[in-house]
């Protein structure tokens, strides 16, 4: 395979799998904006119900924020493996392996 069309295939392949991820939704609990609500009289029976049903105290857990060191970390070490790589390649290259 010739190195211009082995280039074009990683490069294809490289754009192929960012499009795909640029997909991939994202985990965010919480919204930007708050919701507009309207508010039914049968919404508000509901509300009443439950608001009874949570009297003795019951709330929902705070779990605090989301620790991203090990996804940076891993990230930082995948991205230098990839580099690394990159290195190696161009150094075969113009050694003629």
């Amino acid at each position: 395979m010739s190195p211009a069309r082995r280039s074009l295939l990683t490069a294809t392949a490289a754009g192929t799998l960012l499009g795909a991820l640029w997909f991939v939704p994202s985990a965010n609990a919480s919204q930007d904006e708050p919701a507009r609500t309207q508010v039914t009289q049968q919404a508000r029976a509901t509300t009443a119900e439950s608001a009874q049903d949570t009297q003795d105290g019951a709330r929902l857990a705070d779990t605090g924020s989301f620790d991203t060191t090990p996804y940076v970390v891993g990230g930082t070490a995948f991205l230098g493996l990839g580099a690394g790589f990159v290195v190696y390649s161009v150094r075969r290259e113009r050694l003629g392996f």
